[in-house]
């Protein structure tokens, strides 16, 4: 068992304030749904919701109507398998489909998913070293099986949006806004990139990131085609990111700025969402109108930007307005649509594959797929690089204010693992261990002071790991039998684990790890939601 020292909480102050983690106390937690787990979800059962919709780090969302159904996708980052879309008859309550993108290409930002001519294409950004690339992907069917990545040879641009003009042909815009014509079958560009609109521009003294005009969104109703995009930043101060409107007859212009832009600002840090932003606009089931943003919550940051949805209504002289307010209070759901599974137990026996629904490499190379196998109901995950920093770890995104997550863990060799809370290789807490001794690991690194022996063992080490998170407040528990639990003497302060901190735009996810030499087992993944 380890002790904690004065030099311990010394050497672990003076850590917190180098590596410049201020801590944000929470927003006062509101009333949600109960889901599969204890897992919080929208739908409160009595024909109201409550945002998020989709919980945890799914940032960016575009979403696509496809007769009754609706479909969703989100920013994956360098997050493999990606591009996990999801599925929902009214909304509200959503499960995921598949992972369209399998092949690691970047870091994937902000895409479009749509359907023309009854195939599905996702539009995909792609962060590179050299700089972004825009890719397509399609299939016949939205389950997939998804094409291979094309490149379509746009460097420089991020968040497409497709469009078909009113003279039928295929155009891409990006951010900026410019705008680019496709090809017929959407496949390859026609032409050069041109500058299609001057972004509205807030008032000066409003206090945001940046300017960043980005996320264009297009959508056709009657005469009118309408611009939907982001001005403001999507993380900074809490008043940063806002959704703006513009329209035009053409999709080549001119476009006329909507008078009641802003149409979606977080006005104040202390409403229960931040930097709102990055929306499209979808007709709801019943022939309302719906809009579906990120934000990120009040006080948790860590859990990254997440999906929210908003009514909105047209005006008698053909503009959208926002009627949510701040999303503070439970809203009514959107009428007409039909009972829609939501979520889905994140426990896992590993009896089955859940590669991008579930489980991701972090920025893993082409090679990495073949480290994770599943043999006897275990995971194996081969061993890669030497710690946690730099060893591709599978990562489970959540979505909960307060949960608890388990693993049996086996070290049958030279390698050492373990279950952490990652952010990325430069941010993470966890615990682990080798066969020989106990690792710590806090401020993105491992706390080498704090190695403890481990008792002899006759055959491969076997522990059992468990980390409870409460509002950014974690702890840590070994057991070597998963019945008699020991507390960590270290409890730990993540709230400032987050993009404002790192950058990155990611979100702390939990982590099964392994590293050195050799291979990792793990069992009986076990995870719940935790009540206030």
């Amino acid at each position: 068992m380890l002790t904690f020292t004065r030099r311990a909480a010394v050497q672990a102050t003076l850590a917190s304030a180098a590596a410049g983690l201020t801590a944000m106390p929470a927003a006062a937690a509101p009333a949600f749904g109960q889901g599969r787990e204890g897992q919080r979800k929208a739908d409160l059962g009595n024909g109201h919701y409550r945002n998020p919709i989709v919980p945890g780090d799914r940032p960016d969302p575009t979403v696509l109507k496809d007769g009754s159904d609706y479909y969703l996708t989100f920013s994956s980052f360098t997050s493999y398998p990606g591009a996990v879309i999801w599925h929902s008859t009214d909304l509200v309550n959503w499960a995921p489909v598949t992972a369209a993108l399998h092949r690691p290409i970047g870091a994937v930002w902000a895409m479009d998913l749509v359907k023309h001519d009854g195939r599905y294409f996702l539009y995909i950004p792609a962060m590179q070293d050299d700089g972004s690339r825009i890719y397509v992907i399609h299939a016949d069917d939205i389950r997939g099986p998804w094409s291979e990545p094309v490149d379509l040879g746009l460097s420089g641009c991020i968040d497409p949006g497709h469009a078909v003009g009113e003279d039928g042909r295929r155009y891409l815009f990006v951010n900026g806004v410019r705008r680019i014509r496709l090809s017929d079958d959407g496949l390859s560009t026609v032409g050069a990139l041109e500058p299609a609109y001057t972004p509205w521009q807030y008032p000066q003294d409003w206090v945001v990131e940046m300017f960043a005009p980005e996320g264009p969104k297009l959508l056709r109703r009657g005469e009118w085609f309408y611009l939907i995009a982001a001005v403001g930043g999507t993380s900074g101060p809490p008043t940063s990111h806002m959704v703006t409107l513009a329209r035009s007859r053409s999709i080549h212009g001119p476009w006329e700025d909507s008078p009641h832009n802003p149409i979606v600002r977080t006005q104040s840090a202390d409403e229960p969402w931040w930097s709102r932003g990055h929306a499209s606009v979808v007709e709801g089931p019943a022939g309302d109108w719906w809009m579906v943003y990120h934000g990120y919550e009040n006080g948790m940051r860590p859990l990254g930007r997440q999906t929210l949805l908003e009514p909105v209504a047209w005006t008698k002289d053909g503009w959208l307005k926002a009627r949510g307010g701040t999303l503070a209070r439970p809203l009514p759901k959107p009428r007409g649509g039909r009972p829609s599974p939501a979520g889905f137990d994140l426990s896992d026996d590993f009896e089955t594959d859940r590669m991008g629904v579930q489980w991701t490499l972090f920025a893993p190379d082409a090679r990495d797929a073949a480290r994770v196998s599943r043999q006897d109901r275990a995971l194996v995950l081969k061993a890669k690089g030497t710690s946690l920093a730099d060893c591709s770890p599978l990562t489970c995104l959540v979505g909960d204010r307060r949960y608890e997550a388990s693993v049996e863990m086996e070290i049958p060799g030279d390698a050492h693992g373990g279950l952490a809370l990652f952010y990325d290789g430069r941010c993470f807490a966890g615990i682990g261990a080798s066969a020989r001794e106990m690792l710590t690991y806090n401020y993105g690194q491992e706390i080498s002071w704090m190695r403890q022996p481990l008792p002899a063992a006759s055959g491969p080490r076997i522990l059992h790991l468990r980390v409870t998170n409460r509002e950014n407040i974690v702890s840590f528990h070994t057991s070597p039998d998963g019945r008699a639990w020991t507390q960590h003497p270290w409890q730990m302060e993540v709230s400032g684990f987050h993009h404002n901190v790192f950058g990155g735009f990611l979100s702390l996810k939990l982590a099964l790890f392994s590293a050195g030499t050799g291979e990792v087992r793990f069992r009986r993944f076990r995870y719940r939601g935790l009540a206030a």
